[in-house]
């Protein structure tokens, strides 16, 4: 089966965090036997194999060069608004990639379009669909569904999109539902998350020392990891106030922030006003291939997530669990899609600083719950929801499309047992 991928996030040179978990599922769907061809802006900043395992075509929307800026997420402006030159730009590579994909499809006749993000790709794969005859599935993965409520004509491409799509794929309960505000149609609907790779994240202590003396922290202290854009919706602020509460204050815990992003200034102003700013250690981008020591070197991840804007289930929550750390998240962003409360980790309402404080101290006193916690994580992500099993579930749904039941609504079962 040929599967065609439409995203404007892919990963471009070695160490790129651009768009890593839709290169994660398109390399699993290949490793199982499919062939894919992923279709993505061109951007200057591409260093890499095109055609490997997965063949990637990108096209071109601008002149001169330097004016290929979007998407690879700098579209946005803290996840809230598209950026003024989105606006200008954004004619050009919706023309471009309408005629790049109609070209290359309509050779190469793929069974199947998987789009990421309702705009700029779903639409893109939309107008090929209709005008092709194949089968679309849409997967939202968070800002896109802010995106598509900000205009009448983004609504409409977004309602056109969704009547085009025979399957749409949410990664929380809250980014489906303000899909099916925009007109989606609730049938069309299966929860499946963005995974992670169990073989290539593991406990692995190679690196945690050294790091750990590089970043300047106590070898008894307790470390809370947050891995993620500086953007309002991860609620990384919580975490900063969590740190003045009385449960955290008296207690050895430190914070290590892992990427940037346009609240990063003001997230460490608000920490030097709360006096918290020597608990805290920001690492910056940190290259993919270094991630897994970080990770490791945790004792816990905060995911203290809000509802607005909606968000879907982060990553960093598999790849963490992936590593054996427990999880602290809020009820919000599908964290409760991975995290089962008191099992492989913490659930806490959001926007609560004191109820995070909390449930990060009772880990911080505890080493035995965390490693139990850890543990049960790792079996979710070996069991249920790591990529492999994942690729299965898309696989299922490609070949019930291509065969020509494109109508047939999910079944929706493997979601419930995702959310046990």
């Amino acid at each position: 089966m040929h599967v065609g991928v439409l995203t404007h996030n892919y990963p471009r040179f070695a160490g790129d965090f651009s768009g890593t978990f839709v290169e994660a599922l398109c390399e699993e769907l290949a490793a199982q036997g499919e062939r894919v061809t992923v279709w993505a802006p061109y951007d200057p900043a591409y260093d890499r194999e095109l055609r490997g395992r997965v063949r990637l075509s990108l096209y071109r929307y601008a002149w001169p060069q330097r004016l290929h800026r979007l998407g690879y997420m700098r579209t946005m402006q803290s996840d809230l608004a598209l950026r003024l030159e989105a606006y200008a730009l954004s004619p050009a590579l919706f023309a471009a990639g309408i005629a790049t994909l109609l070209r290359q499809a309509k050779r190469e006749r793929p069974d199947v379009l998987h789009a990421h993000w309702l705009l700029p790709n779903g639409f893109i794969a939309a107008v090929a669909s209709r005008r092709l005859g194949i089968p679309l599935v849409v997967s939202v993965p968070g800002s896109d569904a802010q995106v598509a409520g900000k205009n009448a004509l983004f609504r409409r491409m977004a309602r056109f999109t969704f009547e085009q799509a025979s399957l749409l794929t949410a990664n929380s309960e809250a980014l489906r539902d303000s899909v099916i505000a925009l007109g989606a149609d609730p049938a069309k609907f299966d929860m499946i998350i963005y995974g992670t790779r169990p073989d290539a994240l593991r406990p692995d202590p190679a690196g945690v020392d050294a790091l750990r003396a590089e970043l300047g922290i106590d070898p008894a202290a307790v470390i809370v990891l947050c891995v993620g854009r500086m953007v309002p919706k991860k609620g990384f602020d919580y975490l900063i106030r969590a740190l003045a509460e009385p449960a955290l204050r008296s207690r050895n815990v430190v914070a290590v922030m892992v990427g940037g992003g346009d609240e990063l200034a003001a997230w460490q102003q608000l920490a030097r006003d709360l006096g918290v700013d020597d608990r805290l250690r920001w690492a910056g981008y940190v290259p993919i291939d270094r991630i897994s020591v970080y990770y490791n070197l945790a004792d816990v991840l905060a995911m203290p997530s809000v509802s607005r804007p909606a968000d879907g289930l982060n990553v960093c929550v598999l790849d963490a669990m992936s590593c054996a750390k427990p999880v602290v998240g809020s009820e919000a962003a599908g964290n409760t899609l991975a995290v089962v409360d008191a099992e492989t980790g913490v659930i806490v309402p959001e926007q609560d600083a004191g109820a995070l404080a909390a449930a990060l101290a009772r880990l911080a006193d505890d080493e035995q719950i965390r490693i139990a916690m850890g543990h049960a994580g790792r079996r979710r992500i070996e069991t249920e929801l790591g990529w492999p099993h994942l690729a299965r579930r898309y696989r299922a749904h490609f070949a019930r499309l291509a065969q020509g039941h494109d109508r047939a609504a999910p079944t929706g079962v493997e979601a419930t047992q995702t959310r046990r």
